[in-house]
């Protein structure tokens, strides 16, 4: 078991308090914040179809909403992370903040390499299609393997970040480094930092090669992660609370991974238009949202 992260006593706050995922912020501003940031993905859209035609603008379009639509897989590793170190609300903004600057420099050099390798290596796409139906595995079984790695990493003093530098489980304010005995310290929030960023790699592993099945356009596929990761630290507060509730989103999203893998390995002999990716991405997600839904509210019978 991780030992337990405490704050620093101060007289305005308990010196502990209850790990939360944002659920004393107000859900008004982070949905309108949610909302903005989907508005501006598709002005994104309009901008391309206007600049670039309609055909680009259908590829921006099934390209973001799948990379919007596996973002929701950061929100389950996210929930895992601040509940493990006990990181209040208040905290986890900042942690985000940064932790989506870094997987945006991430995501570029990674796109700059895929493209690169697409466009020299003729068979690439084998290796790229094999790491999507990975992705799709994971997502299928090995939601408790996963958990479990984030949990063992999130082990504040026994984590392999403590090996690199010295970590103190006392939190201090928004810092991600504190003085202690002369010496500066990493604390909690840098641990939750670095794993996100660690963990994200991994994502991105599975997500670019996926929007590289949809596009090979570099414009298109970098700003449909742009847009797709800004919107993400809101979406993360608004969903939080709910996403262990949709029942049936991670076999939905590997579904949609099994589609991306399947356009890629035959996209030598069967055309899938943007449209009709965009059309298939979107029936995937609400049917999984749909039966999640239906699924909670479907009374159970009682027992005779």
């Amino acid at each position: 078991m991780p030992p337990m992260v405490r704050n620093t006593p101060e007289p305005e706050r308990p010196a502990e308090r209850r790990p939360s995922t944002g659920a004393g912020t107000s859900s008004a501003r982070n949905m309108a914040w949610v909302i903005l940031w989907v508005g501006l993905g598709l002005v994104v859209g309009l901008w391309l179809a206007a600049t670039h035609g309609r055909s680009a603008a259908t590829e921006y379009f099934a390209a973001y909403l799948l990379e919007e639509s596996l973002s929701v897989d950061n929100i389950f590793v996210f929930v895992v992370i601040f509940s493990e170190l006990h990181i209040p609300a208040e905290y986890q903004r900042r942690v985000l903040l940064f932790g989506v600057a870094g997987a945006l420099v991430f995501r570029a050099l990674a796109i700059v390499a895929g493209l690169t390798l697409i466009e020299r290596v003729q068979w690439i796409s084998y290796p790229f299609a094999s790491l999507i139906l990975f992705a799709a595995w994971r997502l299928l079984f090995g939601g408790e393997r996963q958990r479990q790695v984030v949990t063992e990493a999130c082990g504040v003093c026994g984590t392999w970040i403590a090996r690199v530098v010295r970590v103190s489980p006392v939190l201090h304010g928004h810092d991600f480094w504190r003085r202690e005995g002369g010496r500066l310290v990493a604390t909690p929030l840098l641990v939750a930092l670095v794993v996100i960023e660690t963990t994200d790699i991994v994502f991105a592993l599975d997500s670019i090669p996926a929007v590289l099945a949809v596009t090979r356009n570099p414009l298109i596929v970098y700003s449909s992660n742009v847009m797709a990761m800004l919107g993400l630290r809101s979406l993360y507060f608004v969903l939080s609370n709910a996403v262990y509730r949709l029942r049936y989103l991670r076999i939905g999203l590997a579904a949609l991974l099994v589609f991306t893998a399947a356009k890629m390995l035959a996209s030598e002999w069967v055309h899938v238009s943007a449209g009709v990716s965009v059309a298939i991405i979107g029936l995937v997600l609400l049917a999984t949202i749909a039966a999640s839904v239906w699924q909670k509210s479907t009374p159970v019978p009682a027992q005779r």
